[in-house]
């Protein structure tokens, strides 16, 4: 596939990218520094600013699909603006955890010790996957990780769940940032959450 990746040279970003063209795809990273972008044949870096849906639009034309690895400062409105002046229809969204349920109708963002750091980036994924909730022309996916990412080995070992936080055998949700972008590719090449949420966690 074609394959357009915004924020391909952040941490969460570069992994994917990494992993798409080890599949063999062909990557267009799109970042604001691309002299940051893992380097591979099959990896066109490519710098450009994801706020301006018409540059954007330009940017992402052609592409099978679009893999948001933003932060959530770029709106919801404004990547899917640029996918349908783009004619691309496929947006796959780097998400959080915070949305997820820890109970039933009680959210991880919800519990009385969630980071006081995290809570402005946290709110701005909530309302992001609100509003992929109420888009019908885009097929969007959201995938919400664990609640912990870190440097770690590929092992491709996790489990995938829905809204509810997956958790091991000690309570604790975690996943390195390599399997977190396995859980992504995969869910490029398989489609098996097409306008909903998914996570992926050990």
């Amino acid at each position: 596939m074609n394959v357009a990746v915004l924020g391909a040279s952040g941490r969460a970003g570069s992994e994917i990218v990494k992993e798409l063209a080890a599949r063999g795809h062909h990557v267009r990273a799109i970042a604001r520094k691309p002299d940051a972008i893992p380097k591979a044949d099959s990896i066109q870096p490519i710098g450009g600013d994801a706020s301006d849906p018409e540059a954007l639009a330009a940017l992402i034309r052609g592409s099978d699909a679009v893999i948001s690895a933003l932060h959530f400062d770029v709106p919801a409105e404004t990547l899917l603006t640029a996918l349908k002046e783009s004619g691309v229809n496929r947006l796959l969204v780097t998400g959080g955890a915070a949305s997820l349920e820890v109970a039933p109708g009680k959210r991880l963002f919800d519990s009385p010790d969630f980071p006081a750091a995290w809570r402005e980036p946290a709110a701005g994924g909530i309302a992001f996957l609100e509003v992929l909730r109420g888009e019908s022309l885009i097929d969007w996916t959201f995938f919400s990780p664990a609640a912990l990412i870190f440097e770690g080995p590929r092992t491709g070992t996790f489990r995938i769940g829905g809204d509810q936080l997956v958790v091991d055998e000690a309570g604790d949700s975690k996943i390195s940032f390599a399997d977190y972008a396995i859980a992504m590719a995969d869910e490029l090449e398989q489609h098996r959450h097409s306008r909903s949420r998914f996570t992926a966690a050990y």
